[in-house]
Formats: structure tokens, sequence, C-alpha cells
């Protein structure tokens, strides 16, 4: 049986989360934004760099997320 790649996207940031645009089991392009984010009155999209299929959400909107926490699992 083949192993599943996870590709596990982490805040670069402190920020608080806005919104989470996607939900599980919904295919993603490269590109596209799978969590908002807001730091220093900016909002900042966190975008994917490879297509796939959203596997977890870690992050809800309101939670504040500190550099290199997990916010998406992507397989």
């Amino acid at each position: 049986m083949p192993r599943e790649h996870v590709n596990e996207i982490l805040a670069e940031m402190v920020a608080n989360v806005l919104s989470v645009p996607v939900e599980v089991g919904q295919k993603v392009a490269a590109g596209d934004t799978v969590v908002l984010l807001e730091s220093m009155k900016m909002e900042i999209p966190v975008l994917t760099e490879t297509a796939g299929t959203v596997k977890a959400i870690k992050v809800s909107p309101g939670d504040v997320v500190q550099e290199g926490d997990p916010l998406v699992t992507l397989s």
C-alpha cells in the first residue's frame, strides 16, 4: 500500500486567525488561500504551495497562532 504524502502548512509569524475559507475534504490548487491571518492590522493570506486535498484544519477563527504552529494539513 503506497504511503500518503502529507504536507503541513505552518504559520510564518505570530498572528490572529481571521478566517479559514476551506473545509476538510476540499481539493485546493497551488496558490489557493487556506487561512487568512491578521497581524499588525494587515490581512495576510496563507497560500498553498502545492495542490492537494485538505486533510485537517488545526485552527479556528479567533485563534492566536505562533510562528511554526500547524494551520492546515494537505494530502
